[in-house]
């Protein structure tokens, strides 16, 4: 397989890397994956995350067993473990479902690296894309607001909405961005400040609570954001706390935008009530951890709930940006899904 090279997945010289986010921003280190259980481990401990970059990721894992001498079968049965190490994200289940049809053709084993590399070469192409025409969107001076983190650490190349906010600077729109820190695990805060500080781009993190007397005082033009999966009739999941920042858009009157990959889109499920939701550990609620180390504020014994995704409406959705392009309520409520599927 040909070295290939991302802001947080690297295969050189015959070796897959991982760039841990856990210890963004303060330590940047590299960690090796070699096997089916530490794929699912760093998936499902978001050492890796991001929708795009996790079926990635695992796609390169199966290339790299099959150079390694393993066969078929057990690369089939690879394959359907890691389809499952997370229930919503269904770019996982695409890449994961590209590879088993590679794994059945006559000529597998070349196949299964060409799909490997196709599926990341893909999502750069992708990217930039969707960067294009979401930056068109953006007028001069604009502030925005993003959520979680939906840049190059989440994929292949420039980002979802990540990516829209960086092609609008670089064509100097003189934008700049809040923050948010995206509870409990602050990917906001910690990995999309890291991508601001990157690239350069001016920011300022907020406490999610934050938003809304933002929007109230006229801070905020826009607001971009990532998805898990879209459903066919446009409501999609994203990292919880979504749904809040659309219903205050809403009452604001302030526009809503999902960026995502065609490779996000699901047209068998019908509405976001068939989405699966991951439930993590009460653990991210009850405290924090990071390099800093760990601090618990909530008594030993507390009971917590802990969504990772909530699911948001189509009818608060301004416009979904895909890579094929911008499609408003009207295109979606007309099927426009439904037919890129």
């Amino acid at each position: 397989m040909k070295n290939l090279l991302a802001t947080a997945l690297r295969y050189e010289t015959g070796t897959l890397l991982v760039l841990d986010q856990h210890l963004l921003p303060h330590c940047e280190q590299w960690l090796v994956c070699d096997s089916v259980e530490t794929m699912v481990s760093m998936i499902q401990r978001l050492q890796i995350r991001g929708a795009p970059i996790i079926g990635i990721g695992a796609a390169l894992l199966v290339a790299h067993l099959l150079e390694r001498g393993r066969g078929r079968d057990e690369l089939l049965e690879a394959v359907r473990i890691l389809r499952e190490a997370r229930p919503t994200a269904v770019n996982l289940m695409f890449c994961m479902d590209r590879m088993a049809e590679a794994l059945q053709q006559d000529n597998w084993q070349q196949a299964t690296i060409t799909c490997a590399e196709h599926l990341f070469d893909q999502d750069k192409i992708l990217c930039q894309a969707m960067a294009g025409h979401g930056a068109a969107l953006i007028n001069e001076n604009d502030h925005i607001l993003t959520h979680c983190n939906a840049g190059s650490l989440a994929t292949a190349g420039v980002g979802t909405a990540i990516g829209v906010i960086t092609e609008a600077w670089r064509l100097k729109k003189n934008i700049s961005v809040w923050v948010g820190e995206t509870r409990p695990l602050l990917q906001g805060g910690r990995l999309t400040a890291w991508e601001m500080e990157k690239a350069g781009i001016p920011y300022h993190i907020i406490c999610d609570n934050m938003a809304a007397s933002l929007m109230k005082a006229g801070r905020v033009d826009k607001i971009f954001v990532g998805a898990d999966r879209i459903v066919a009739n446009g409501d999609f999941a994203n990292k919880v706390g979504t749904y809040n920042l659309a219903v205050l858009a809403f009452h604001h009157g302030i526009p809503f935008y999902v960026v995502a990959p065609h490779t996000t889109v699901d047209v068998s499920c019908e509405t976001g009530d068939d989405i699966p939701i991951e439930q993590r550990s009460r653990s991210e609620v009850m405290g924090v951890k990071g390099s800093f180390g760990e601090v618990s504020w909530s008594p030993a014994d507390a009971r917590a709930y802990n969504p990772a995704f909530d699911v948001t409406p189509a009818t608060l959705v301004s416009a979904w940006v895909l890579d094929s392009g911008v499609y408003d309520q009207s295109d979606i409520f007309n099927g426009a899904l439904a037919r890129l599927g």
